[in-house]
């Protein structure tokens, strides 16, 4: 690991200040990929920002139909948050099955959605919870956020602030994870809104978070396990590596997406 810079701000002002001036910058939130891909120089920062000084980015709330967490907010703030477990306990849930109790009490919401790695859980939940993300600069609706494999509409050196998932009227998350990484093979988000609309979110099958329109166009039409019993994914822009094939995980995510509405 070469030598770098360290900041660490005390406003978004700064943070912006000190990406700006610093060469190759940096942002800091749980640091569970960053810091690895650091130690095996695929990252090479002049100036590390590490954000957990500032405040205002971390915190729960919920305000109209939404829930509102702060970009900083750890899983574990997420497992056991009052107002969570009350408006949305589905979220809860998800971040229980995130990483290990370390990874849990390390790591961010934000900076899993900054980051996007095409087998992380929240950006599935982002999508069938017709989320906003906001950040110093804008406001992205998780339809247009997401843009294949890490790669996001923030602009360089933007902050996610603050994360607003919209309240459904049922929701819940099945994860099929590798036994070590605890990374989705295929997570599946189910959501059936207020308003009778039904989104389903998936992760880890694809080069990116997606929706799938035949799954809700199926539960659209009757909410149930058995209207999805069968169902599988076209495989042919799937993942295929060591841990599954193409074909596997089209079958996993009609399997995980049954799962999930048993338990919604």
């Amino acid at each position: 690991m070469r030598d770098f810079d360290y900041a660490r701000p005390a406003s978004l002002a700064e943070a912006a200040s000190a990406f700006a001036n610093g060469g190759e910058a940096a942002y800091l939130a749980g640091g569970h990929t960053l810091l690895p891909a650091i130690k095996s120089r695929l990252r090479a920062p002049d100036v590390l920002i590490d954000l957990a000084a500032i405040p205002g980015l971390t915190g729960i709330s919920h305000e109209g139909d939404r829930l509102w967490v702060g970009a900083m907010t750890r899983h574990a703030a997420l497992v056991t948050d009052r107002i969570v477990n009350d408006t949305l306990p589905s979220l809860a849930r998800m971040a229980a099955l995130v990483g290990d109790p370390q990874v849990r009490n390390r790591g961010t919401i934000g900076g899993v959605l900054a980051n996007n790695d095409p087998a992380a859980d929240y950006p599935a939940a982002a999508l069938a919870l017709d989320a906003v993300i906001e950040t110093d600069r804008a406001s992205h609706a998780a339809g247009d956020y997401f843009q294949g494999m890490f790669a996001t509409a923030l602009e360089d050196g933007e902050i996610i602030t603050r994360i607003g998932f919209k309240l459904p009227a049922r929701a819940a998350y099945a994860k099929f994870r590798h036994p070590a990484s605890r990374y989705a093979i295929v997570g599946v988000f189910v959501a059936k809104h207020h308003d009778g609309s039904v989104a389903v979110g998936i992760t880890g099958a694809g080069p990116g978070a997606f929706r799938w329109a035949e799954g809700e166009a199926a539960l659209a039409a009757d909410w149930s396990a058995a209207a999805v019993a069968g169902l599988a994914l076209e495989s042919a822009d799937l993942n295929t590596d060591i841990h599954a094939s193409a074909e596997y995980r089209a079958h996993l995510c009609g399997v995980m997406l049954a799962k999930a509405i048993a338990e919604a």
